[in-house]
């Protein structure tokens, strides 16, 4: 079972920042008609606008004898207008917060289409998140009942945890590359404890003091376990097949895959000319995996399939190799998931893979002495002193220590110590 979708988001050092990281039917209902957007055509200036579209951009607001959302649920005070960007060429954006998370928000993008609104994720699962996306859908005139597809960059639960939730409401289909779906499932099927156990044991094994592992112990020995986010994550009943275009009427939408962050994520490419004629290949959804001021948390996290296999895997070294097919891609403009658009693409692909060559130095510097992966964490640089890290963004630290680790020794940079356990790594 993966433990990333169930955890509390890290905080890992970036390259310009932190973040702080953790079969319903496809039948639409008559009369659900878009409002004609011509493709070709571009919208006014193309520039992105905050609050709701002007006219002529938007989609009119359905009459009131057809099916939407009444609102927020009975009991819940309706949420302010969120802020809606309007990205010009038939592409909004909401801001859908993510409670208790200084990253603040997930970035859910609209995309018209000739059979009604595709969105790319859909936000954490939660009342005040729910309420903001459904209010931000008002701003564009779009009832959740409207909404024709969810394609979801990648399984955590600050992307796919509200697919569910529009699937019931619309009867919308989910798409998801299979490694992540895979990852749902698992998830899914496993008993919750499984999560504590596999937690437990992986960080004994990486050198965590017993102090630290003792609370996940008590927590599965307490049966208090229904709490995390992703036991519940909606099974997609759509595969996004790598390098293709996705089935969007009226729209060129082609998947790229770009693993590291998960191992399923995928960036979307709108093969379109910008609205606003800026140089270079359409607009990229980046999801996490290219934002424009922080570095994705990239950790390892192998959990054993449904035969006991563990399968042994380089996050880090995938991340680096997409990095780089998405800097050949060099899109006009790219639509991250969180923070705010950005252009040159190439130029942020290139502080990263220069601020993760500089980190992977650094740390085989500091294996000069034998080290833990716990003890490697102790010592890598983040946005705070250590003693000072949260609990649950420690074990996420951990995660990117050894993943670091795995790529030094791909790398034929240090190797781990014959007969220590628990197993620490030295330099070569």
């Amino acid at each position: 079972m993966s433990s990333d979708e169930a955890q509390e988001t890290n905080e890992t050092r970036g390259a310009g920042g932190t973040q702080e990281a953790g079969d319903a039917g496809q039948a639409r209902k008559a009369g659900q008609a878009r409002k004609v957007r011509d493709a070709g055509q571009a919208r006014d200036t193309g520039q992105a606008r905050e609050s709701g579209p002007a006219p002529g951009q938007a989609r009119k607001v359905r009459d009131a004898g057809q099916a939407r959302e009444s609102g927020p649920a009975s009991g819940r005070p309706a949420p302010d207008t969120p802020p809606v960007t309007d990205h010009g060429g038939g592409v909004w954006a909401i801001k859908v917060p993510i409670p208790d998370n200084p990253l603040g928000h997930t970035l859910v993008h609209v995309l018209d289409t000739d059979r009604g609104p595709v969105l790319v994720d859909t936000g954490w699962d939660d009342p005040a998140s729910w309420d903001t996306l459904t209010a931000g859908l008002g701003t564009l005139g779009i009832a959740v009942a409207d909404v024709h597809g969810v394609v979801i960059t990648h399984h955590h639960p600050d992307h796919h945890g509200l697919s569910g939730q529009v699937r019931e409401a619309s009867g919308a289909w989910i798409a998801m590359h299979a490694a992540d779906t895979e990852v749902v499932v698992r998830t899914r099927a496993a008993e919750p404890g499984v999560w504590f156990d596999y937690m437990s044991e992986k960080l004994a094994a990486a050198g965590a003091p017993e102090e630290h592992v003792a609370p996940l112990r008590a927590a599965r020995a307490s049966g208090r376990l229904r709490t995390l986010p992703g036991l519940h994550a909606a099974v997609p009943d759509r595969e996004i097949v790598p390098a293709e275009l996705l089935p969007l009427a009226g729209r060129r939408l082609r998947a790229i895959w770009t693993p590291g962050h998960t191992p399923g994520h995928v960036c979307l490419h709108l093969e379109e000319a910008h609205p606003a004629n800026l140089p270079g290949n359409g607009r990229l959804f980046s999801g996490d995996h290219l934002l424009p001021g922080i570095s994705p948390h990239i950790g390892l996290y192998e959990a054993p399939d449904e035969n006991g296999v563990t399968r042994v895997t380089d996050p880090l070294g995938d991340y680096l190799d997409s990095l780089e097919r998405i800097g050949r891609l060099d899109p006009a403009e790219v639509l991250p998931a969180h923070q705010h658009a950005f252009t040159d693409a190439p130029a942020r692909v290139r502080e990263l893979l220069d601020h993760h060559e500089e980190r992977l130095t650094g740390l085989w510097a500091l294996l000069a002495e034998p080290l833990t992966p716990w003890g490697l964490a102790e010592r890598m640089e983040w946005n705070r002193p250590w003693e000072q890290i949260p609990y649950g963004s420690r074990n996420i630290a951990v995660s990117e220590a050894e993943a670091h680790l795995r790529r030094l020794v791909k790398q034929g940079r240090a190797e781990a110590v014959p007969g220590s356990d628990p197993v620490t790594y030295r330099a070569l």
